[in-house]
């Protein structure tokens, strides 16, 4: 079975950094396409940055180049490098896995982990 475990989340001020890792098993990693959403409790979940598994990376959110999406096929981790962060970054972050690079294809996959929490104030 594919497992994704977030780590990396907690408060911090605003105009703070964080790192999230999300360390994948039960699958190629390399192979896959991987993928950072988060979501706010009433909202939708949000696509936030994907690579695939080339290193290509895609921002569908306009986070003006604050975040930093990467991955290290060698420890099968995926990495989220956020940076100046805001109060409207608060929200459970969550990775996803997909054999397809597109956000519908991450979403549809099944292959989530159970998030970790990011609070700014």
């Amino acid at each position: 079975d594919v497992q994704l475990v977030e780590s990396g989340g907690g408060s911090v001020q605003p105009g703070g950094s964080l790192r999230l890792s999300c360390a994948a098993s039960g699958l190629d990693f390399s192979n896959y396409c991987m993928g950072w959403f988060r979501q706010v409790p009433g909202k939708e979940r949000e696509g936030v940055a994907t690579i695939d598994p080339d290193g290509k990376t895609d921002y569908p959110h306009t986070l003006s180049g604050r975040f930093t999406i990467s991955r290290e096929n060698a420890k099968n981790t995926l990495y989220l490098q956020m940076n100046s962060l805001k109060p409207e970054d608060t929200a459970m972050y969550y990775c996803a896995a997909a054999l397809t690079c597109r956000l519908g294809a991450l979403i549809d996959s099944g292959n989530w982990g159970q998030g970790t929490q990011v609070t700014v104030s």
